[in-house]
């Protein structure tokens, strides 16, 4: 009789219910998709497990209360627990607050997932330091992220799980400029852009040069109608204020507007 006692204890299980707040809700997979999922456990695991395994990535947390308490990562769940989540810049009902999402670096500097080329190139656009390749895989881009301390930026929540990411944003939205506006708003980039002082091409830093120094290269016409250019310090390639120039200043004056950035 003892023995079956305690077989029925330990396949007791555990409930604590959750609290996501401030748009954490809509990252949860299916099944915890409720106004306040209830999680089940056995044993006293770590609150980031549980998080974590039901959708939410511990880059995307920064505030964590317990019965009202604000805890770190480590904290055991308990039977009958009540958590709030909460991620960065939501409104936290209890001062000073555990802060448990690190300072991001500063400058911002970012290491972009292969499905964000887009936003690589936008992000240089702005004046950003953004490196990418198609060519990453995800222990790459996380080799890049911890060696060079850079941020980041995926749509795959699988990849901000692993231990060993520090800083990093789980892209929301299917569309280039709201990725964008994102992005910025996320590191609180507004006041940082640097327009067209990064290569498009390669992340380099643009330099300004002569016309004397690049006309070797330049096609007849160029040569003729233009005088200022500027050079990638890294790859070399040549920038001036053609017809190309000028469609991608109406979108970027039109995205600043609507992004309320100008």
């Amino acid at each position: 009789m003892g023995r079956g006692t305690r077989q029925t204890d330990k396949s007791k299980k555990s409930v604590a219910r959750f609290h996501f707040h401030a748009g954490l809700a809509e990252l949860l997979v299916r099944r915890y998709r409720a106004d306040a999922p209830s999680y089940r456990f056995r044993d006293q695991p770590g609150i980031k497990d549980a998080i974590e395994a039901m959708g939410i990535p511990h880059t995307e947390v920064d505030v964590i209360l317990a019965n009202g308490l604000s805890v770190n990562f480590s904290y055991p769940l308990q039977d009958n627990d009540t958590i709030d989540v909460y991620p960065v810049f939501a409104d936290i009902p209890i001062t000073r607050p555990l802060k448990l999402s690190p300072r991001p670096p500063h400058p911002a500097a970012f290491v972009i997932d292969v499905h964000l080329g887009k936003l690589a190139r936008r992000l240089r656009l702005l004046g950003f330091d953004a490196c990418y390749s198609n060519a990453f895989a995800d222990a790459e881009i996380m080799a890049v992220a911890e060696r060079e301390d850079r941020i980041i930026l995926t749509r795959d929540t699988g990849i901000l799980k692993h231990r060993k990411v520090r800083h990093g944003y789980l892209v929301r939205s299917d569309h280039l400029d709201g990725q964008l506006r994102e992005t910025l708003k996320r590191y609180d980039l507004s006041g940082r852009i640097q327009l067209w002082s990064r290569c498009m091409l390669c992340n380099g830093l643009m330099e300004k040069v002569s016309k004397a120094e690049v006309e070797p290269f330049l096609e007849l016409k160029t040569r003729l109608y233009y005088a200022d250019f500027q050079r990638c310090s890294s790859c070399g390639r040549v920038y001036w204020k053609g017809s190309h120039y000028q469609e991608i200043k109406q979108w970027l004056d039109d995205f600043l507007i609507k992004a309320s950035l100008l």
